[in-house]
């Protein structure tokens, strides 16, 4: 059986001051295809792109020319509250600096997507319940952000992040803020989502050694894919 396209960008283009001498060219023809289940890392160096291929993907900016079709869906095409749709049924967010609210407990917060989806309160407490034993943080699920250690917190955006059970987890140098030993943690739960739950997971960073776990791995270079080859998995 074929394995199912989830992410499919062709000829992404991306620039920024368009018409003006400054004009400035950040994506050059990007065409990148995930698969459902794959476990990707795009890895490149500051200024290489990767974050503003990382916004297209995760439907938060347009290119300036290209296609891009997300779990079947014309991403181009989608109007603005389409996206809003699908930023928040699609994809699970994953940040550097969590982005957690932090006047709100951990249970809050990793309700706040299902409440935009429009789940009963119900539904919601209970599966925000499953989700934050899931990331080994049952027990700090009255604790605000403030209350918790940046591995803590970053659990509980994974727990967030699953919350509408997503097709793809988006995580954007999920480990930078994080001291070594916690960034292994949250690596060895990202490998848990994906082996136990077949998650498709896109891996955004500039550290080539965790990219080099995840199934493959994309190299970006001043806007352009310069290489991709297998990684080790685990």
């Amino acid at each position: 059986m074929d394995k199912k396209a989830m992410i499919e960008l062709h000829n992404i283009v991306k620039r920024f001051y368009i018409g003006t001498p400054n004009e400035l060219e950040v994506l050059k023809g990007i065409d990148l295809t995930v698969y459902e289940g794959e476990f990707v890392a795009i890895v490149g160096a500051s200024g290489s792109g990767k974050s503003t291929l990382m916004n297209i993907i995760g439907a938060l900016d347009r290119p300036t020319q290209g296609t891009y079709t997300l779990d079947g869906v014309d991403v181009i095409a989608a109007k603005d509250t389409e996206l809003s749709k699908i930023r928040n049924r699609k994809i699970g967010f994953v940040f550097q600096t969590y982005n957690l609210i932090s006047k709100t407990n951990a249970i809050r917060n990793v309700e706040m997507p299902m409440l935009y989806a429009g789940m009963s309160g119900r539904k919601r407490v209970e599966r925000a319940r499953e989700l934050l034993e899931l990331v080994g943080m049952g027990d700090r699920m009255r604790h605000l952000p403030e209350e918790l250690s940046g591995g803590q917190k970053q659990r509980v955006a994974i727990a967030r992040a699953m919350g509408n059970d997503p097709a793809i987890i988006l995580a954007d140098e999920p480990t930078g803020a994080l001291d070594s030993q916690t960034g292994r943690k949250v690596m060895d739960l990202f490998h848990k989502l994906h082996e136990e739950q077949g998650k498709t997971i896109v891996l955004i960073t500039h550290s080539p050694e965790l990219a080099e776990e995840t199934q493959r791995v994309i190299t970006i270079k001043d806007g352009c894919i310069t290489g991709e080859r297998s990684g080790t998995g685990r």
